[in-house]
């Protein structure tokens, strides 16, 4: 039985939503910054993730051969084309 059940979700900080994700804050900053990263949360002006959605974005990049076409996963960088819509799943 999950003792964790019925608890709000767990949110992280970005020093170590980064650390889950093996990124560097830099660069889940940059992400934040042009839209390309996980949903995030603005509390009292904190920026939190919640794990379910770090769990998500990085699944988006997942591939099952270096043939498949490239996740959906962008770079940290501007992009001309629209970053596709989240979807906010509760």
């Amino acid at each position: 039985m999950n003792n964790l059940a019925g608890l709000p979700p767990r949110f992280l900080r970005t020093p170590e939503a980064a650390n889950y994700l093996g990124l560097s804050s830099r660069t889940l900053e940059k992400h934040r910054t042009y839209g390309t990263g996980p949903s995030y949360r603005k509390l009292g002006g904190r920026v939190v993730y919640a794990l379910e959605d770090l769990q998500a974005w990085a699944d988006r990049g997942a591939v099952t051969s270096t043939s498949d076409p490239r996740g959906s996963v962008l770079p940290a960088k501007r992009h001309t084309s629209p970053v596709p819509a989240r979807s906010h799943h509760r």
